[in-house]
C-alpha cells in the first residue's frame, strides 16, 4: 500500500511538472482544453487561423490542448532544439533535413504547400512583371534600386528571399533595401503604406490583400517559390507533451486533417489558403 501512494504521488507531481512548464510557455493562442497538452511553435498556419481549427478538431478527438507560440521557421527550429515547444510546422528544407540527420527532430512529414508571390506598387518601378523568373525579378529591382522589404528575421520567408539573392550574385545593401525584422503581415503592411516591394505567402496574400490597396500580385509562377510545409516533433520522451505531439501530426496527415487544411477559408475568401500534402508532394524536397 505504502508503494502505490509512493507511485501515485510520484505520478502526480510528474503531471504538475508538465502542466507548470505548458502554462510558463507563452501561448499565443490555446485550443482545445483537454488534459493532454502540447506546444507548437509556427508562423503563418497560426497567424491565418487554420492551427486553431486543426487544434480544437484534434482536441476534442485526443483530450488534447495545443499551446501555439507565434515563432518563423528559423525560431521555431531554435525552440525546437532548445527543447522549449513539443513540435513545430516549417518550411525551411535544409534545416529540417539538419535537424533529422543529427537527430533532436523526428517525424518530418509532409502536410500541405502555398507558394510566394512578389507583390508590389502598381505603377511596378523595377517592371518585374515582364519578367520570366524570379531571379530576373529581382535582378530588376536590386538594378533600379527600388524600394524592397526583408523580414530579416531567419523565417522560412527570408531564408528563401536569401537564397534568391545567392542566385542572383548580389548582396542587397542600401537605402532602398529595408529591413523589418517583424512576421509576415506586419511587413505586408508596411510594404503596402510605403509602396515597396516585399515576397509573401500566397496564403497571407489571399486572407490580407483587401487590406492592401496599395500592392498587387507582380510576380508569381516560378517552380523555385513553392513552399511546402512539415512537422518536426521531439524525440520521444524529450518533452513532456512529444507523445501527443506526434498524435498530432498523425492527425494533420489523416484524409480529415487533410480536408480541413485544403478546405480552410474557402467559404470566406473564395478559395483556400493551402494545398494539400498529395498537391504538395510533386515539389516536396
Amino acid at each position: 500500500m505504502k508503494l502505490r501512494r509512493i507511485c501515485f504521488f510520484a505520478a502526480s507531481l510528474l503531471f504538475m511538472i508538465a502542466s507548470l512548464s505548458f502554462a510558463e510557455d507563452k501561448c499565443d493562442g490555446v485550443y482545445g482544453n483537454g488534459p493532454n497538452k502540447f506546444s507548437l511553435a509556427t508562423g503563418s498556419p497560426g497567424e491565418l487561423g487554420i492551427l486553431k481549427v486543426l487544434g480544437e478538431s484534434f482536441g476534442k478527438e485526443a483530450k488534447a490542448t495545443l499551446c501555439w507560440i507565434k515563432a518563423g521557421s528559423g525560431d521555431s527550429l531554435k525552440l525546437l532544439r532548445e527543447k522549449k515547444v513539443d513540435m513545430i510546422m516549417v518550411h525551411a528544407p535544409s534545416a529540417e533535413k539538419k535537424a533529422i540527420a543529427e537527430g533532436w527532430a523526428v517525424l518530418r512529414r509532409l502536410i500541405g504547400s502555398n507558394e510566394f508571390y512578389i507583390v508590389g506598387p502598381s505603377a511596378d518601378p523595377a517592371k518585374i512583371s515582364e519578367t520570366i523568373s524570379v531571379v530576373a525579378a529581382y535582378k530588376r529591382i536590386a538594378s533600379a534600386k527600388a524600394k524592397f522589404f526583408s523580414r530579416g528575421d531567419n523565417s522560412g520567408t527570408h531564408k528563401k528571399e536569401m537564397e534568391v539573392w545567392a542566385k542572383v550574385g548580389i548582396t542587397p545593401t542600401g537605402e532602398w533595401y529595408i529591413v523589418t525584422k517583424d512576421f509576415m503581415t506586419a511587413t505586408l503592411k508596411r510594404a503596402d503604406a510605403e509602396k515597396g516591394y516585399f515576397m509573401t505567402d500566397s496564403s497571407t496574400w489571399v486572407a490580407e490583400q483587401k487590406n492592401l490597396p496599395n500592392l498587387k500580385i507582380l510576380f508569381r509562377g516560378d517552380k523555385f517559390l513553392i513552399n511546402t510545409y512539415h512537422t518536426l516533433v521531439q524525440p520521444k520522451g524529450a518533452t513532456p507533451g512529444a507523445s501527443t505531439a506526434e498524435k498530432f501530426v498523425e492527425f494533420v496527415t489523416s484524409e480529415r486533417g487533410q480536408t480541413i487544411l485544403r478546405d480552410f477559408a474557402k467559404d470566406q475568401y473564395g478559395e483556400g489558403l493551402y494545398n494539400d500534402a498529395a498537391y504538395a508532394r510533386q515539389y516536396d524536397e
